[in-house]
Order: structure tokens, then C-alpha cells, then sequence
């Protein structure tokens, strides 16, 4: 079984034995005071549950990522906040109300009256904050803000967590059977323990190990740079090509200023390399970066690698800066590959050099297409179903590693469908953060 698969399947297993435990939970509590009471706590129950997979589809559980991708992750992770949000607002329904009902007052009196209790209170705030992040999370919010104020926002989500968890406990309901109670505290201690283990105490513990600092910065062309990265004992960093990393650079930018690249050289246990195009001030700013310079490294990551190949043949397909991960692929791969490079001129064709040598020593077909789409004789072919059989006549038959624009991946991606290349053989992978 190819792994992403099975990692889906195994988390498919995970969640429905979590939900139908939950189920039983629910069952065994019995009735609540009246019918809306009781659809208020299966509700908050699920809340709990729900927001438990949504903690761990973002604690970077190693086997996970290398399987199916951060951004896989991350976008199972934002649909599950959209359930969790009306999970919540239908539980608030619900608690007012059945209290309204029961007490035989208006909503609005009875709103009042729950916020005088601190369990209600913690779990209204609760409730509040995880709007407010989903809102945030919105394409239209994303588009309009900076990622760093939808980063430090989104870190709300925690506080979010804990409130939601003090709730839950002075609230009391779930946890009044022993066994219940029991497998709750289990959940949460394993959830949150593993989202504080991988997101903080290893990265941290990565980086004393490590102490990376840069030691060389290359100019690649006017508006590309490379970065060289060494440390002691990157024999002992567990990185792969075609892999990123979360990349800080404290002392010469903020702190808060955190940036996803890629590893354009396959990791050699004495340094790593990264290969960014200048598109905002951190990228741009690379260039500036003195020697020495201490590094911070998340990572790495991301399932874009050897371990997702299901035949014996491969395609590569890059556009522009999205060559960096498939130069760091090219060194592993050995046998029949193809390498479909596309630039809008050739001056734009960054690491060519090395892609050259690499595919000379590998026996690798190196194919450059620079310019504009339809010009040139011949005509530079667009990523179509049409262009790419004609290009490859056998791309059913191979695995594809697409890296580009999103709207060049997408193209690809969309062509290769229609080609009836198997879903398996498919691969790419969105480097960011959010």
C-alpha cells in the first residue's frame, strides 16, 4: 500500500474509533432535563471531540507529514474548523435555549444569567475566540491580511483549547462516569501533549543540537539567492529532498518573521541549502544575511519526496522557483527521468548549471522550455493533456512531481487527469504555512 494512502486510511480508522467512543459516551450519560438539553450536550461533546482531530491534524505528527503533507494537513485542518464553528454555535443554541425553556425566561435574560457562571463563561469565551479565528481563516480575510496577524491570531486557537478544556471540566457532565472521565483526560493529555511535543520541545531541542548558522550567501541570478546552512551533527537532522523547512533568522529579522523554503540540495549530514526568489521583504532580504548569522529551522518537512514513488519511472515539472525542491529530488533519483523545466526566459532558468551536471552524471532528459507559451520554433507547448502526451508519450506510466505556480501546478495537474494518470503517481505538494 502507497503511504499516503495508508496514512489515510489509518487516520480515517483513528477518528471514527474516537467519534464512536464518543457515541457511547454520549449514550451511557442518559437524557439531559429536557430534549434541547440534551441535543446541547451531544453537541458539546462533539465540540470536544472534533476540536481534539482538528489539534492533531496540526501537532506535525512525523509519521503523518512525511506521508500526506503539511498542506493536506492544513486543509483537512481549516474544514474542520468550519465544523467546529457550527458544532459551537449550534451547542450555544441549544444551551440557551434549553435553560430559557427550563427556567421559563427569555433568551436574553437567560444569556445573562449562564455568563454569571464561570463554566458557562469560560465556555462562551471559548466559543467566541474560535469564531473570531474562523473568521481570520476566511480566504477573504487571508487575502486582505498580513501572515503574520494571521499567525499570532490563530494562536488564539490554544487559548481557545484551554478554555474549552476548563469548561468541559467544571461543567461536569462528560466526566462524571469514571470511565468517561478517564478517557477524556486520556485524549487530551495525549492530543495536547503531542501538539506541545513536536511543535515546540523539538524544534527547540533540533536547534541547540544543531546551532545552525549561515555559512555562505550565493547570488544566483538578479532576484534569486542561495543560502548556505551548516551545524554540528546534521548527520543526525532526519531530512529528505524535496522537503522544507520553517526558516528564522532572529538578529537579522524579527523573531516573528518565519518563512517556508525549500531545501534546494539533498540534505549531506554537513550542510543544507535553500534557494529563494526575492517576493517579499524576507526573501529579498536574504541577500543581506551576514556570515555566521544564527538559524532556526522548523523541520524539516513535507511528504514531497522518494517515499510517495509507486513506479519506476519518473516525470519532473517545474515552474520558475518551484525547481528548488525537484534539484534537491534530482540527486536521489537514479534510472529513467524526465525533467520538464519551464521559465519565462532563459535567464530566468536558476541552477541550470547544476541541473546540467546532475543530469549528465545521472543520465537524466533535461528539457528547458524558456518563453512565452505558443512562441518559438518550435512552439513552446502549453501544460495541456495534448502537449504533455506528445511531450511524454508514456507519462501514464510514470510517477509526476509537479512544483510551480499554483496556477502552472494546477494546469498540470488538471492535464494529467484528464490523461488518466493514476491519483498514486500524482505528486505535489503547496510550501507555505497556511
Amino acid at each position: 500500500m502507497r503511504p499516503a494512502l495508508m496514512a489515510e486510511r489509518v487516520l480515517v480508522v483513528a477518528v471514527a474509533a474516537h467519534l464512536v467512543l464518543v457515541e457511547i459516551i454520549f449514550f451511557s450519560a442518559g437524557s439531559g432535563r429536557n430534549d434541547l438539553l440534551t441535543l446541547a450536550e451531544f453537541f458539546g461533546l462533539h465540540v470536544a471531540a472534533v476540536m481534539m482531530v482538528q489539534v492533531a491534524l496540526v501537532a506535525r505528527l512525523p509519521w503523518l507529514d512525511r506521508r500526506l503533507g503539511m498542506d493536506r494537513l492544513t486543509a483537512w485542518h481549516r474544514w474542520v474548523g468550519i465544523a467546529l464553528a457550527w458544532m459551537i454555535a449550534c451547542h450555544a443554541t441549544f444551551v440557551l435555549l434549553g435553560f430559557a425553556r427550563l427556567d421559563d425566561a427569555t433568551v436574553p435574560a437567560t444569556f445573562w444569567s449562564l455568563a454569571g457562571v464561570t463554566a458557562s463563561l469560560l465556555g462562551m469565551c471559548a466559543a467566541a475566540t474560535v469564531v473570531v479565528v474562523v473568521l481570520v481563516s476566511t480566504r477573504w480575510a487571508r487575502a486582505r491580511l498580513p501572515y503574520e496577524v494571521f499567525r499570532y491570531v490563530h494562536l488564539l486557537l490554544y487559548v481557545a483549547i484551554g478554555l474549552a478544556l476548563v469548561h468541559q471540566a467544571l461543567e461536569g457532565t462528560s466526566f462524571d462516569a469514571p470511565l468517561a472521565a478517564a478517557y477524556w483526560w486520556t485524549m487530551w493529555t495525549l492530543v495536547l501533549g503531542s501538539l506541545l511535543y513536536f511543535r515546540a520541545v523539538v524544534p527547540v531541542r533540533r536547534n541547540l543540537r544543531h546551532r545552525f548558522r549561515v555559512a555562505e550567501v550565493r547570488p544566483e541570478s538578479d532576484d534569486v539567492v542561495s543560502v548556505f546552512v551548516t551545524g554540528s551533527d546534521l548527520h543526525l537532522l532526519p531530512g529528505q529532498a524535496g522537503q522544507f523547512g520553517i526558516w528564522r533568522f532572529p538578529g537579522h529579522f524579527g523573531w516573528w518573521q518565519a518563512n517556508p523554503f525549500s531545501l534546494s540540495a539533498a540534505p549531506d549530514g554537513r550542510r543544507l541549502r535553500l534557494t529563494a526568489k526575492a517576493v517579499g521583504a524576507t526573501s529579498a532580504g536574504l541577500r543581506q544575511l551576514p556570515i555566521g548569522t544564527r538559524v532556526f529551522i522548523e523541520g524539516p518537512y513535507g511528504a514531497f519526496t522518494r517515499l510517495q514513488q509507486v513506479t519506476g519511472k519518473v516525470l519532473l515539472i517545474a515552474g520558475g522557483i518551484g525547481i528548488t525542491p525537484l534539484r534537491a529530488l534530482l540527486e536521489e533519483l537514479s534510472g529513467d527521468v524526465i525533467l520538464i523545466y519551464r521559465v519565462s526566459s532563459a535567464a530566468d532558468a536558476v541552477l541550470l548549471g547544476e541541473l546540467r551536471e546532475l543530469s549528465a552524471e545521472r543520465g537524466t532528459d533535461l528539457r528547458l522550455l524558456a518563453g512565452p507559451s505558443g512562441e518559438g520554433d518550435p512552439p513552446i507547448p502549453r501544460f495541456d493533456a495534448a502537449s504533455l502526451a506528445a511531450m511524454v508519450p508514456d507519462v501514464v506510466d510514470r510517477d509526476v512531481y509537479v512544483c510551480g505556480p499554483p496556477p502552472m501546478t494546477q494546469a498540470v495537474v488538471d492535464a494529467l487527469r484528464e490523461l488518466g494518470v493514476p491519483r498514486a503517481q500524482v505528486h505535489h505538494e503547496r510550501f507555505g504555512l497556511g
